[in-house]
């Protein structure tokens, strides 16, 4: 898989280990031990994910990846010895699309990887496609939100979500399947999808908590309204 990946991890040992498991992957790899060294990196080269440790010196992992969210929707994994749910809950509430505790698996890591690699991969080979609601244009194949012209600033896994939601219009979607298609697993913390459905409220509808667009159908699941699509309506009869 042709890809760039930026490691962010101060111990040596451990960056050098996901570095080599990601190249036997045919992943290119650059490792570098501080945050600020990480944004540096950024400045200079594109990358296609970032793997990113939390405890790092002078500026941890949180601030990292709140400085980079202000400007871009790169992937990030956070990797980090610190597994209490307010780190989880943190990390995914700030921008991270996946965390990994430590001690962990390397070619779990890889894998990982390799998932969201595809999902950003195959978004960019589809055809070209838009949902069209409100004021907002998807733009389904390059994973873009605008409103208007203005380009809404999404993390990828926000765009993904809305991507999901807004391809089956009138159709409630319970968490679960939400999380198994979006996230791509079977198991886990599903409250994971609520936190990103309010994060995803808070950056697209007028009043996060009388929902226009994604409304929440109480002991199911999270419904994308048709209502609101610009264009054709859909019938009842028509999203079965």
């Amino acid at each position: 898989m042709k890809a760039r990946i930026l490691i962010i991890e101060d111990e040596p040992e451990i960056g050098e280990l996901i570095s080599v498991y990601l190249q036997k992957e045919g992943i290119e790899t650059e490792h570098v031990q501080t945050a600020e060294q990480g944004l540096d990196a950024l400045g200079c080269g594109e990358y296609d994910l970032v793997v990113l440790d939390i405890n790092l010196p002078v500026m941890d992992g949180f601030e990292f990846l709140q400085t980079l969210r202000k400007e871009s929707a790169l992937p990030v994994i956070i990797v980090s010895a610190r597994n209490a749910d307010e780190d989880l809950v943190l990390g995914l509430g700030i921008g991270a699309d996946d965390f990994v505790t430590k001690p962990f698996s390397p070619r779990v890591l890889a894998a990982r990887v390799r998932a969201h690699l595809r999902r950003r991969f195959s978004a960019q080979e589809n055809e070209n496609s838009e949902i069209r609601f409100g004021p907002y244009t998807l733009d389904t194949a390059g994973n873009v939100l605008r409103r208007d012209k203005e380009r809404v600033g999404l993390t990828p896994r926000e765009l993904e979500l809305l991507k999901y939601l807004a391809e089956r219009p009138g159709k409630t979607m319970s968490p679960e399947n939400i999380y198994g298609e979006v996230w791509g697993r079977e198991f886990g913390d599903i409250s994971t999808v609520a936190i990103h459905v309010r994060r995803l409220r808070k950056k697209i509808e007028t009043d996060p908590s009388n929902p226009r667009f994604i409304e929440t159908i109480k002991g199911f699941g999270y419904r994308f309204n048709p209502d609101e699509l610009g264009g054709e309506r859909f019938r009842q009869e028509d999203v079965r």
